[in-house]
């Protein structure tokens, strides 16, 4: 079966912080299952796809814009594009010290 975007019913994106994942940890993450247990069973049972093909890895390795499916549940690997606050590499004039008893 050749893979292709437009076959999909349901698509999540579902973000990740670096550039890999686990496949267990990730179809926890992505609420596609609900255990590791459970991971491990679909995946053994042929249930899980990466990339339209059956994967029977729970360790395989998955990059961002993997597809992963489980039935007609898919999700991509997307990069966390959460900007965060980090005050020791802050290039601007916040004082912390100023805020920090209020």
């Amino acid at each position: 079966m050749r893979f292709e975007l437009g076959m999909l019913v349901n698509m999540l994106e579902v973000s990740i912080r670096g550039e890999s994942i686990k496949l267990g940890q990730f179809l926890k993450l992505a609420s596609l299952v609900a255990t590791g247990g459970e991971a491990k069973e679909l995946i053994e049972q042929g249930q899980v796809t990466v990339n339209g093909e059956v994967t029977k890895q729970r360790g395989a390795t998955l990059a961002l814009g993997d597809v992963i499916c489980v039935s007609d549940t898919c999700a991509r690997v997307v990069e966390d594009d959460d900007d965060y606050f980090d005050e020791a590499t802050a290039d601007d004039d916040f004082d912390p010290e100023k805020w920090r008893n209020l």
